[in-house]
């Protein structure tokens, strides 16, 4: 493989279109791809800042010399032309290195290709895309990501397994599932999505996987590129980054800090983020990568808002003292090896050392002003956990049809803490202890979790024919969960005279065996079209919130238990002539032990109460359209064009049994009946416009499908999301190594809310940006 020029071109990703395998280039330019059968094979051939190749090779042969074009001076509608005919080959991959996602519904961003406000990881437009989506948004410039989907809470997107460059991010998998470190998009090559069934390899949650892959290293010696962003409301924000490849060893870092006000008081935030990968080629073979990520920012909060509040003044906050900071330290070190007889191993081990903290004036009715020289709640949680991931794929035929088997082990252990005691009067970001100013406070506990989980997980695409496949996969888990701890009761008279003050000591473990097993089919009549259908057992343990947390309106079950179910997807998807893709699918999703929470009186108190409420059903139509309106209508013009997409989400829910009143038959929360996304996009030479439009109707977010809080204490935190709308507009314009991008988010100014907290960062109604606008510019060289 070399260029024009003769120069030998490394890293190449070759594509056999015909029977789905792929590989890459090595050092000397080499590439090597196994067939079965004699024959005809179209093979393509791509890499960045060069032009994708399509050749018709006849097997047997060897010594081919294939030629790239580089795409240097080529305009950006070009080379989005380009990236788009890779991704769409991608997105079909049944086999990704030691993966398998035949039969499963995948979605795949290609970053490189979205035109959005990427400085503030955009969540409304970089996952526009996505089918069936819901999003909680902030305007902490995009330092968390809260997506769910299917009647899955999306805060901090903890139904879903997290991982960048395919390991663990969250918390803790197991006891706190919650990602509150989000890879900013300007670092990412492609974002992953497989629903639910792929709980059989990448762990038991419900929602599936969400899997960041940052770019890889640059064939040259060094590439740098920075981006400076302005925006709305004092946003400033640089990425900067260092990539390149010398013989055997490659690297790719960056550095991304970030600060703004916020649009309401009391909502600055700064954050600071380092990432480096370093690479080894010890052969063209095996090879040695190492990950280390660092992420710390500090978040002013405005708090949640009453209905009343929010429909008079969005803007308005009541809290001046409530602060949040999180660290977060994650290694990764990985090794991987191809064997000659076609068979894949690789050996991952990840660590996190992190902590998030939080401190502010959180009493039992959002409309209670914040008083100076109070008390304010501080939680702390400290987490160290590490694990190891090893897999091993074999491909083989069978009847001259190329299948794979899969098998691999996971083993994953965390020694975390949490703390929630009195934090101090005052009003800076101070997370110490403040037992000496306020010995009498209610709100105290002090937990160890210890948590062990081992598993073992396999998969066999069986290719029955060409063009059918079944994969029917199983996964073994032992999970332990421990809360090790002790919390303060103290009781008071009408007076307020403290007539009880005991410290409670509680030791919770929890120690399962389970198998989860699924089955996924797959038939391509054609390359460019598939029919697929599975099914996957689910499971979610319970969490450190679900055992203990300390709220003064909030109460737990004390027999609450881990959630079951399944969920299953039938669709077709495919490419017709490059000018219309879709995929369309229709999905069930049971919940057994469905934890949620709703609203009830204990004691002649009101209380927020979370406990295993019922079994719920949600389903649904989904379906994505992207229509190239330039390939249909217009002359074929390498430098024009023009696509339309449509997202649409239509999803019923039930709760189909509860023993709780008022349960039973209502709608599961997070669960909006119409949950749509339309847009185009337009281009001519380097000039790159894209406009978009969301509606999502109403949703609950309690099991009893309260349209308002019902009392003081509900008023904010319980409610109805009311339905809303919001566009965006984008633009770019390429000239050399320069890039300008800009925008509007939220055009048309509306007033909405995508949540309703109950606790962080509220609680009560957290508003929505308003209109915001934002401009970027890059530099390359």
């Amino acid at each position: 493989m070399h260029d024009a020029m003769g120069k030998k071109i490394v890293a190449v990703e070759v594509i056999n279109s015909s029977t789905n395998q792929k590989g890459t280039t090595d050092a000397n330019g080499y590439f090597e791809m196994i067939v079965t059968n004699e024959g005809s094979y179209n093979f393509l051939f791509y890499k960045d800042n060069y032009a994708i190749t399509d050749e018709v090779i006849v097997a047997p042969t060897n010594n081919l010399v294939i030629t790239l074009r580089a795409m240097n001076s080529l305009s950006e509608v070009i080379v989005s032309k380009e990236r788009a005919k890779v991704f769409t080959l991608n997105k079909l991959k049944d086999i990704e290195e030691t993966a398998i996602y035949a039969g499963k519904k995948t979605e795949v961003i290609a970053v490189s290709n979205l035109l959005a406000n990427k400085a503030t990881n955009n969540a409304r437009q970089i996952y526009a895309q996505v089918v069936g989506l819901t999003i909680n948004e902030s305007s902490d410039g995009g330092l968390q990501l809260s997506i769910g989907g299917r009647g899955l809470n999306p805060n901090r997107t903890s139904n879903f397994n997290t991982r960048q460059n395919d390991y663990d991010i969250s918390a803790d998998v197991l006891g706190y599932p919650e990602s509150y470190y989000a890879t900013p998009t300007e670092a990412l090559e492609e974002i992953q999505v497989i629903r639910g069934a792929a709980s059989l390899q990448y762990g038991t949650q419900f929602g599936g996987l969400v899997n960041f892959k940052i770019r890889k290293p640059v064939d040259k010696p060094i590439e740098f590129l920075t981006r400076n962003t302005i925006g709305s409301h004092g946003l400033y924000t640089n990425f900067s980054s260092l990539s390149g490849t010398s013989k055997k060893f490659s690297y790719y870092t960056f550095i991304n800090y970030k600060k703004g006000d916020g649009f309401r008081p009391n909502s600055d935030f700064e954050s600071k983020n380092y990432f480096i990968n370093l690479n080894y080629q010890f052969t063209k073979n095996t090879s040695l990568h190492f990950d280390y990520t660092y992420f710390n920012y500090l978040a002013h909060q405005a708090g949640g808002l009453t209905d009343e509040m929010f429909n008079s003044n969005s803007n308005q906050s009541n809290r001046e003292r409530n602060w949040f900071g999180v660290n977060w330290n994650l290694y990764a070190l990985r090794f991987k090896h191809h064997f000659e007889h076609n068979a894949d191993f690789s050996l991952q081990f990840f660590g996190l050392d992190a902590s998030r903290k939080t401190v502010g004036f959180r009493p039992n009715r959002v409309s209670i002003p914040d008083e100076v020289d109070t008390v304010r709640d501080l939680i702390t949680g400290d987490f160290v956990n590490w694990g190891a991931e090893a897999r091993y794929l074999k491909r083989y035929s069978i009847n001259d049809n190329l299948s794979a088997f899969l098998i691999g082990g996971k083993y994953y252990q965390s020694n975390n803490t949490g703390i929630q005691g009195p934090g101090s009067s005052r009003s800076n970001a101070d997370f110490n202890l403040s037992t000496n100013e306020f010995p009498f406070f209610e709100n105290q506990s002090d937990y160890h979790y210890p948590n062990l989980n081992f598993s073992l997980f396999g998969e066999n695409i069986f290719k029955i024919s060409s063009k059918f496949s079944i994969t029917p996969g199983f996964r073994i888990e032992k999970i332990r969960t421990e809360a090790n701890g002790s919390y303060r009761k103290i009781n008071r008279d009408l007076a307020g005279n403290i007539i009880l003050d005991e410290t409670i000591f509680e030791e919770n473990v929890k120690d399962r065996n389970f198998v989860l097993f699924g089955v996924g089919l797959s038939f391509k009549p054609k390359n460019s079209l598939e029919v697929y259908g599975n099914i996957s057992q689910n499971y979610r343990s319970v969490t450190f919130n679900d055992i203990r947390t300390v709220n003064s309106n909030q109460a737990i079950a004390p027999g609450i238990s881990d959630e079951k179910g399944y969920t299953s997807d039938i669709g077709i998807r495919g490419n017709f002539r490059n000018k219309l893709s879709f995929d369309s699918s229709v999905y069930a999703l049971y919940y057994n032990d469905k934890i949620g929470e709703y609203n009830t009186e204990i004691g002649g108190l009101f209380y927020r109460y979370r406990d295993n409420i019922g079994t719920a059903l949600t389903y649904g139509f989904e379906t994505l359209l992207n229509w190239n309106i330039a390939e249909t209508f217009f002359v074929k013009s390498d430098d024009f064009l023009w696509n339309v997409f449509t997202n649409a989400a239509f999803t019923g829910s039930d709760y189909l049994r509860s023993e709780q009143k008022g349960i039973e038959g209502k709608e599961v929360e997070f669960v909006p009946m119409l949950n749509l996304k339309i847009g185009s996009g337009v281009g001519y030479k380097n000039f790159m416009a894209s406009i978009q439009f969301s509606y999502v109707s109403s949703q609950f977010t309690d099991a009893t499908n309260s349209k308002v809080g019902a009392n003081a204490i509900s008023n904010g935190t319980s409610g109805q999301i009311p339905c809303y709308y919001v566009g965006d507009i984008s633009l770019s314009y390429k000239c050399k190594q320069f890039k300008l991008e800009t925008g509007l988010t939220n055009f048309t100014n509306n007033t909405y809310f995508t949540r309703r907290a109950t606790g962080y960062p509220g609680p009560g109604i957290i508003p929505s940006d308003p209109i915001t606008f934002y401009t970027t510019i890059e530099f390359k060289f």
